[in-house]
């Protein structure tokens, strides 16, 4: 049974895409779920920031400290590095579906699909927009996160079997 590990995508990686990765972190250590968990980027626009400062203060609100997150790109090797690269929304899905090499083993999906009743749905983001924005993308990432922990524990428990 390979162990979960998830890779969280946004555009820049440095507003949804590291929230998500906290907050799945949060999730999954609550409910004891041992897994390994990144986030990255499908753009180069970002690479090597730190999340944006009203990401961070919506993290450290939760008790989350983000500021040793630096924004990466993903890559050819994280197809079969990760048993799950969950997109936060359907550009980044359709990007994560063109850069996919022969052989990728990880399943794409995107966050919001894991919530039941709002399957399709994207993680809005709050890049240009106010502080709020992403009061509202912290709950919903936070919402898939804690939806994407319970299917990998049920997973778990069926392969246990």
């Amino acid at each position: 049974m390979k162990r979960p590990s998830v890779l969280f995508v946004c555009l820049g990686n440095i507003c949804r895409s590291p929230l998500a990765e906290f907050a799945f972190r949060a999730a999954a250590e609550r409910a004891g779920v041992d897994a390994d968990i990144e986030s990255a980027g499908t753009g180069t626009y970002h690479l090597g920031y730190a999340p944006d400062p009203r990401a961070q203060a919506v993290a450290r609100k939760a008790g989350l400290d983000m500021t040793a997150k630096r924004a990466r790109r993903v890559t050819p090797d994280d197809f079969k590095r990760f048993t799950h690269i969950v997109a936060m929304d359907r550009e980044n899905l359709a990007d994560l579906e063109a850069m996919r090499p022969k052989g990728a083993t990880a399943e794409l999906s995107m966050l919001l699909d894991h919530v039941p009743g709002r399957q399709g749905e994207p993680i809005a983001d709050p890049y240009y927009g106010d502080a709020g924005g992403f009061d509202t993308t912290w709950n919903d990432v936070t919402a898939g996160a804690e939806a994407l922990v319970a299917l990998l524990q049920k997973n778990h428990r069926a392969q246990s079997r």
